[in-house]
């Protein structure tokens, strides 16, 4: 940090009194405009700051502060995952941003370093964020965790009518049954939000929430199995989300958004499940896109790997794992199976084989977003082959789900 920078300069946390330079800041680096306003349902600038101040409250927010003034900013929003069906807590990093005559100082990287300690001292051994610019946030440790894939097909493209013994119901988007599928649908999805009142909250903030509708499949026996939010506009149905326990309720929704073919000449939306819909239609020439959506970072790589539910396995081994931000996680970390207590045994000792490889590569393999034989070919991992068959089996095999946005 260039001396002319120090003087005056000093991090400490941010306080409620400190909100309109929280947001001010995010306005300045995001460039929030009155479009975005109108879209997303406020009627002016001040509501929409006001908006932000439950997420300021609830979280922790560190920032460089200038003489007082707010010059750089991270805030580390509370959260809880599903990871391959063991639950975490998870450091949600957002409202990141330095102003412009701040930046290449050094600042976010420290601010970075301070987050991940108090992460770490909350017990959050799993950290996601939305990337606004990958490569800057893969130096920092993060690695993508899932995709978002988009889709269009016209209304002569729809799946065909599939029998249900259910039927849909059209409700408000809090209703209570959709609450109750989600809540159920996020236990059994790797890599799921568990929403509380407050994260749903979030889900909606930035979205007109007047305007979407929830359609909720039951089964026979009157049990909400899956949900639908959509909107219909200008002869487009769109999707903002699809989530079903069963095969059974995805058909149903299929059929609900099929009763308005003749309303509508398109249908697009966003898919989280890492499933293209080109192939469960007949006509499967269609457009989809896929984009990395979300990053994850491994906190704390011992407290992460004691709780991960791996599959048992005989031949220790060890993971050598490098990181450039957190020295803690750096080393050596044993893992052998423990037959009394059916959990891993991390211990900080060489045992057995080695997989060396960065702490990115480590979040990438288990959270699954690539498989261990994928990461070895592309030299990713530097492991032997015995020791890369143990990992491709000891590790589930599910992709992560996510699709809130902070």
């Amino acid at each position: 940090m260039k001396d002319a920078f120090t003087e005056g300069l000093k991090i400490r946390q941010l306080e409620e009194k400190d909100l309109d330079q929280y947001n001010e800041l995010l306005s300045y680096v995001f460039q929030v405009t009155g479009t975005d306003i109108e879209e997303s349902g406020y009627a002016n600038k001040r509501e929409m700051v006001q908006s932000k101040r439950p997420i300021l409250v609830l979280s922790t927010v560190f920032g460089w502060f200038d003489h007082e003034k707010l010059v750089s900013q991270i805030a580390i929003y509370p959260c809880e995952v599903n990871i391959h069906g063991t639950i975490y807590k998870m450091g949600g990093v957002t409202g990141v941003g330095t102003y412009p005559e701040y930046a290449r100082q050094g600042l976010m990287r420290e601010l970075v370093s301070v987050a991940l300690k108090n992460m770490r001292d909350d017990k959050q051994w799993i950290s996601y964020l939305y990337p606004y610019n990958i490569p800057y946030y893969r130096d920092k440790g993060w690695e993508i965790m899932s995709d978002k894939l988009s889709f269009k097909i016209r209304d002569t493209q729809l799946p065909k009518f599939v029998q249900v013994a259910g039927s849909v119901e059209r409700h408000e988007v809090d209703y209570s049954d959709v609450l109750t599928v989600y809540d159920q649908f996020s236990k059994i999805n790797h890599g799921a939000l568990q929403r509380s009142a407050f994260h749903w909250e979030e889900y909606w903030r930035e979205e007109n929430k007047e305007e979407r509708t929830a359609a909720v499949y039951y089964d026979a026996a009157g049990q909400p199995k899956g949900v639908l939010f959509y909107w219909v506009a200008e002869e487009v149905f769109h999707v903002k989300e699809m989530f079903y326990l069963n095969q059974e309720a995805r058909h149903g929704l299929w059929n609900f958004i099929g009763a308005h073919f003749s309303m509508v000449y398109w249908i697009e939306g966003d898919n989280y499940k890492d499933e293209p819909l080109a192939f469960f239609l007949d006509d499967s020439q269609i457009k989809e896109t896929i984009a990395p959506y979300f990053m994850a970072r491994i906190v704390d790589v011992e407290e992460f790997l004691k709780e991960f539910p791996f599959k048992s396995f005989k031949k220790p081994f060890h993971f050598v794992v490098s990181d450039p931000m957190a020295e803690w996680n750096r080393g050596v970390f044993g893992m052998k199976w423990d037959e009394e207590n059916e959990k891993v045994q991390v211990i900080r000792e060489p045992i057995g084989d080695s997989v060396i490889l960065d702490i990115q590569t480590l979040t990438c393999l288990l959270m699954n977003y690539r498989r261990a034989a994928y990461l070895y070919q592309v030299e990713r991992i530097d492991t032997n082959q015995q020791t890369l068959r143990i990992l491709e089996e000891i590790i589930p095999d599910m992709a992560a789900y996510f699709s809130d946005y902070f």
